[in-house]
């Protein structure tokens, strides 16, 4: 589970649309020491090379200029929502990029391009989180803020679709059109950003983010997203009636062999690959979506990795399993709900860990 969506709008029309804020650095060559009360990111400045609805705000000291001659960019993203006034959310996307920064190592012409889908109540608490968390990093970045009302918006006829299959009911958490944006995001980001790394943030990193990146690499022919299975035995809870009605079937078994179900806490998606998946954009038309959900009786309430893990079942081409180790999910509420014969089935993960989940709440352990 997760402690946190028809042709859509063409991609540059709805970035015309995102107001983005451009933060750039490339980590204090000669830091000053932190004042007592870091101030607020300075006010924007004018610059002549900004596109449209984009601000460039702040230009750190050996930071390369937008579009860089053969410097590369790594996109992450990650949704930053209704965080005014809640300090537990702010907390865990503080440890998060914390977490990132500390490991972070980037080549010399290489920049790390960090999107924050954010709510207009969110944006002061999320800039002075950035310019906190990010001071320290010791390679080259900037961070573009789209308006998550805006997108939402634009996306809604996919969206609304899934709402009615993929949460509890109007009102539930899993609910929020947020939830659901990474199904579409190659609907979302320009065309010339080919692949994202989309993160959820309460999450703390123990690797190199650039390690994930190369896992691009590895996708076979026709993936267009990489993403973890499921560590709990959430999905043989809601496949139930499939399972009765068709014994012998590993959808909702646990693995190595079974068809457990995914997990959207960490994805990779491949935008490129995604735009040009005729199957896979065709999965995203309402009348598709309803036809798998009759198929295996599907009624799920986790928003987009609900949608992931029912295409995964028919579809199981689309998707690049990640190793645990990537989205290592803490939560255990399955445990103690009527699962506890095969809870460590699913739970187990072997190796080290690289990406902490601490879904539903969990503390996650210290370094």
């Amino acid at each position: 589970m997760r402690a946190q969506p028809c042709v859509l709008a063409a991609a540059a029309a709805a970035m015309a649309l995102a107001c983005a804020l451009y933060y750039a650095g490339s980590g204090p060559a000669q830091p000053a020491p932190p004042p007592a009360s870091p101030p607020a990111p300075p006010a924007p400045a004018s610059e002549g090379k900004a596109k449209a609805g984009e601000e460039l705000l702040l230009r750190g000291a050996g930071a390369a200029g937008e579009g860089a001659a053969g410097e590369a960019e790594l996109h992450v993203l990650a949704v930053l929502a209704k965080a005014e006034r809640n300090e537990a959310l702010l907390a865990k996307a503080a440890a998060a990029l914390r977490s990132l920064v500390r490991f972070g190592k980037l080549g010399p012409r290489e920049a790390l391009a960090l999107h924050l889908l954010c709510d207009g109540p969110s944006r002061a608490p999320a800039r002075q989180l950035l310019h906190q968390a990010l001071r320290p990093a010791a390679f080259k970045y900037k961070v573009v803020f789209h308006d998550l009302e805006v997108l939402a918006q634009k996306l809604q006829p996919t969206v609304e679709a899934m709402q009615k299959l993929f949460s509890a009911g109007a009102g539930s958490y899993y609910g929020d059109s947020l939830f659901f944006l990474s199904v579409a995001m190659h609907h979302i980001m320009p065309r010339e950003v080919s692949r994202v790394i989309q993160v959820d943030l309460d999450v703390e990193y123990r690797a190199n983010i650039r390690e994930l990146f190369q896992e691009f690499d590895n996708f076979p022919e026709g993936a267009v997203i990489g993403i973890a299975q499921e560590m709990q035995p959430v999905y043989r809870h809601i496949f139930w009636q499939y399972r009765q009605e068709h014994p012998g079937t590993k959808v909702g078994d646990p693995p190595p062999d079974g068809l457990p179900g995914f997990n959207s806490g960490v994805l990779l998606l491949d935008l490129e690959a995604m735009r040009q998946s005729e199957q896979y954009n065709r999965l995203l038309e309402p009348a598709m979506v309803q036809q798998l959900a009759n198929k295996f009786h599907f009624k799920g309430h986790l928003g987009d990795q609900d949608f992931f893990t029912l295409v995964g079942m028919e579809h199981p081409e689309l998707f690049y399993v990640l190793d645990c180790t990537w989205n290592r999910q803490l939560c255990t509420w399955w445990r103690d709900h009527g699962y506890s014969d095969i809870f460590e089935r699913y739970f187990r993960c072997d190796g080290h860990v690289r990406i902490y989940h601490g879904n539903c709440n969990t503390p996650i352990p210290a370094e």
